[in-house]
């Protein structure tokens, strides 16, 4: 690709979206035009990229956000609703949102559309976010838009507000950090720089109507993820293991007074749901190193630009 052709990124300014600017960049890339309705990380956005075209709009609403799709080469859809004690920021933010934009992109016969999926489309765990994932990723499918779909799996790194970055600053202030039962949840997380030079490669590669499963290399049960955060931040917290029916019920009462709890029980079952991810090799599809777990982790939580800034939820 050029590096002047014309990029849209519908919900730039979460995890992903912030992360993928960055390696944009890095690369070259000029014409970056970025859309979100979330006011104070689109700031933070706009403040780490004056460069970058920045459209505050909710993309759930026809509005002015669709001519800036007008000339583009290729949208990188990142929007999701992650986490909500209800079902309806779901639809909104997952299926209406998606909506939306494949009738733009129609409109103005944009050739070529990365969509970013989940793994949970392939979980066995049955929740709000789980469900309305696998209804958009069936409208990116069946849209007879060019694409390619990705599923990451669980994700951190730089900007990450609502899993281990939420975690590790949990840890900062508690006396202790509760681990549901045993803690011997295996996960396989994925690295957000690794996964937006996927991203990137996805786009300049352009396979055709192709769906990916991007899973982290390394298997790490989470309690040890939670160690390795501690050890990387130089914490001395003592972790503690709560029976798991208990740590339910905590979640349980702290959604009756949040109406955006960081974390839920839908989040806490997916968590012991025991899924394993296919492992494709995806460094040698997409010509992307592969960063180790540990060293991720460090560049994470010890970034001196990056590392100091906090999305909100």
């Amino acid at each position: 690709m050029d590096k002047n052709s014309k990029i849209i990124i519908p919900g730039a300014a979460g995890l992903v979206g912030q992360n993928l600017i960055v390696q944009l960049k890095k690369r070259g890339y000029t014409n970056l035009t970025a859309i979100d309705k979330h006011t104070n990380n689109l700031k933070i956005l706009k403040e780490l990229h004056p460069d970058v075209i920045a459209i505050e709009a909710d993309l759930a609403e026809h509005g002015e956000w669709e001519k800036s799709f007008e000339g583009a080469d290729i949208v990188l859809m990142l929007q999701a609703q992650i986490g909500a004690p209800t079902m309806e920021p779901f639809i909104r933010n997952n299926i209406t949102s998606t909506k939306n934009i494949l009738e733009v992109i129609k409109r103005y016969e944009i050739p070529y559309l990365v969509h970013i999926s989940s793994s949970v489309v392939n979980s066995k765990a049955t929740d709000f976010y789980t469900n309305t994932k696998k209804e958009q990723e069936k409208l990116v499918i069946e849209s007879g838009i060019t694409q390619c779909v990705l599923r990451p799996t669980l994700m951190y790194g730089w900007f990450d507000r609502k899993h281990l970055g939420w975690l590790s600053r949990f840890m900062e202030k508690v006396p202790f950090f509760p681990i549901p039962g045993h803690g011997r949840y295996m996960r396989q997380p994925l690295y957000g720089k690794d996964f937006c030079n996927i991203i990137i490669s996805a786009m300049e590669k352009q396979p055709k109507n192709q769906a990916f499963n991007i899973t982290g290399r390394d298997e790490v049960d989470y309690i040890d993820i939670i160690k390795t955060i501690k050890k990387v931040k130089g914490l001395k917290t003592p972790i503690v293991k709560i029976p798991y029916k208990i740590f339910y019920f905590l979640m349980w009462g702290y959604a009756l007074f949040s109406s955006n709890p960081p974390f839920t029980t839908q989040q806490l079952e997916a968590l012991v749901a025991d899924d394993h991810f296919e492992l494709i090799p995806w460094w040698e599809i997409f010509g992307v190193e592969s960063t180790p777990f540990e060293k991720a982790m460090n560049e994470t939580f010890n970034d001196p630009t990056y590392s100091k800034y906090v999305l909100e939820f």
